[in-house]
């Protein structure tokens, strides 16, 4: 027997966490649904592409769309709990979930995107996702492209639950590696954390040579509110004090129209937000692993008769 599909998941683990009020760890959730299922042996030992358990994998499909449903959060990493509005969500529908309410959870909430604060304003060159298309009527092609987008954007929302949960230390550094791996610096001991008490609004420093002479400060904030344009103001004038020509200032929250106008209005001030910033870490695998897929098509060349 194949193992359930991810929705088949949905109700199993939105039981579990209602019974688990103080929240539970993935890996609780993911065998307690694999029992609510009756998963056999050889169906939890089936394993997908990259490696991982399918049914742990489906599992985590299932909570991401009661994520999006607003029913359940990473409360901390690889930790998961029930909302206010989840828990009453279970109260309203103690009976089993129906098909189609199954159904709604599942597919319903896609397009439902996740840590995105009200008062931010997407910086410019940021994409929104097309919308998602009907299977019936789109090609092998466009669903590979519409399920790659679904995934990045999985991953991105997952990187923002860790970002958020690290110590401001190791944000710190993580940045750092960021713009390392972007190709700023020779080496990774040119870009230098100075974060503390008394740091001046400073974060990091890069040098751009050898002789350090050319340098780019940075301010790296894990905050969830929106940074608005005092928090700016304080940078920039951290920056005037320390002579700099140039200043990333990054956050894993968004910043406000205000905020941006202002760093429109001063020169060698770059704004990185918590959206920008996980797909950049995507793009250059910081945190980040990929694997690769083998399409194959058709060489029609080496049929031509030479």
């Amino acid at each position: 027997m194949p193992v359930p599909t991810y929705d088949q998941f949905i109700e199993p683990i939105l039981r579990y966490l209602a019974a688990t009020p103080e929240g539970a760890t993935a890996r609780d959730a993911h065998e307690a649904a694999a029992d609510a299922l009756n998963l056999s042996e050889p169906q939890r030992q089936e394993l997908i592409a990259s490696g991982q358990a399918t049914y742990k994998n489906r599992a985590g499909w299932a909570h991401d769309r009661l994520k999006r449903a607003g029913l359940s959060s990473s409360a901390k990493r690889g930790h998961w709990k029930l909302t206010d509005a989840g828990v009453t969500y279970t109260a309203q529908h103690p009976q089993p979930l129906t098909a189609d309410e199954v159904e709604r959870l599942a597919i319903g909430f896609m397009d439902v995107k996740l840590k995105s604060p009200t008062d931010a304003i997407p910086l410019d060159g940021q994409e929104q996702p097309p919308p998602a298309l009907s299977s019936a009527t789109v090609s092998p092609d466009d669903r590979l492209e519409q399920a790659l987008l679904e995934l990045r954007e999985a991953t991105a929302a997952d990187l923002l639950d860790n970002l958020l949960q690290v110590s401001p230390n190791r944000f710190e550094v993580i940045v750092l590696d960021v713009l390392h791996n972007l190709g700023y610096g020779a080496s990774r001991n040119d870009l230098q954390r100075v974060g503390g008490s008394g740091d001046g609004g400073i974060d990091g420093v890069i040098s751009l040579d050898k002789l350090g002479l050319e340098k780019v400060y940075v301010q790296a904030k894990r905050w969830q509110g929106t940074v608005g344009r005092p928090e700016l103001q304080a940078f920039y004038g951290a920056l005037a004090g320390q002579k700099a020509k140039r200043g990333v200032f990054i956050t894993t929250s968004g910043f406000t129209a205000q905020a941006i106008d202002f760093s429109r209005s001063v020169e060698g001030m770059v704004l990185v937000d918590g959206s920008r910033l996980v797909n950049l870490m995507m793009d250059h695998e910081v945190g980040v692993t990929s694997r690769l897929l083998k399409l194959p098509k058709l060489d029609s060349d080496y049929f031509d008769e030479e």
